[in-house]
C-alpha cells in the first residue's frame, strides 16, 4: 500500500512542527505543511493530499470559505477534511453540514499527540498496519 501524504494546515507553526512529527514518526504518514488557508489551498490543488488536516477556531471564517473553495475546484473536490479545533462547538455541527463540505470529522483538542494518527486514520477509514 503507497504511503498517504496529508496536507496540514495549521497557523502556529510551532504547534504544526510537532503534529508534522507525531504524524509522520507515528503513522509513517507523508505529511507537508501551510500555515494559512490560501498557501493551503494552493498546495492542496499542486499536490493532491489523501486528506488535509484543518485547524480551525469557532468563528473562524477563514477555514469556512477554505472548505467551501476546496469543494468548488475539481483538483480538490473529493479531499477529505478532518478539522482540528480547540472548541467542542466545531464538533456539535449537523451532520448534514459535514456530509454537504465533505468533512470527515472534527478532533477537539487538547490533542494526544500519541493518539492523533489513530483518530485521524479511524475517521478516514484508514488501516495503519498496512
Amino acid at each position: 500500500m503507497a504511503t498517504k501524504t496529508l496536507l496540514l494546515i495549521h497557523k502556529d507553526p510551532n504547534i504544526g512542527e510537532v503534529i508534522q512529527a507525531c504524524l509522520t514518526d507515528l503513522a509513517g504518514w507523508n505529511v507537508g505543511v501551510a500555515s494559512s488557508t490560501l498557501e493551503g489551498l494552493r498546495q492542496a490543488i499542486l499536490d493532491r493530499p489523501d486528506a488535509i488536516i484543518l485547524e480551525v477556531s469557532v468563528g473562524e471564517i477563514d477555514g469556512l470559505l477554505f472548505i467551501k473553495e476546496l469543494r468548488t475546484q475539481p483538483a480538490t473536490q473529493e479531499i477529505p477534511v478532518v478539522l482540528l479545533t480547540f472548541k467542542a462547538k466545531w464538533s456539535e455541527l449537523q451532520h448534514s453540514w459535514f456530509q454537504k463540505y465533505q468533512v470527515a470529522a472534527a478532533i477537539v483538542n487538547p490533542l494526544d499527540p500519541a493518539m492523533l494518527a489513530v483518530e485521524i486514520a479511524k475517521v478516514l477509514g484508514w488501516d495503519l498496519d498496512a
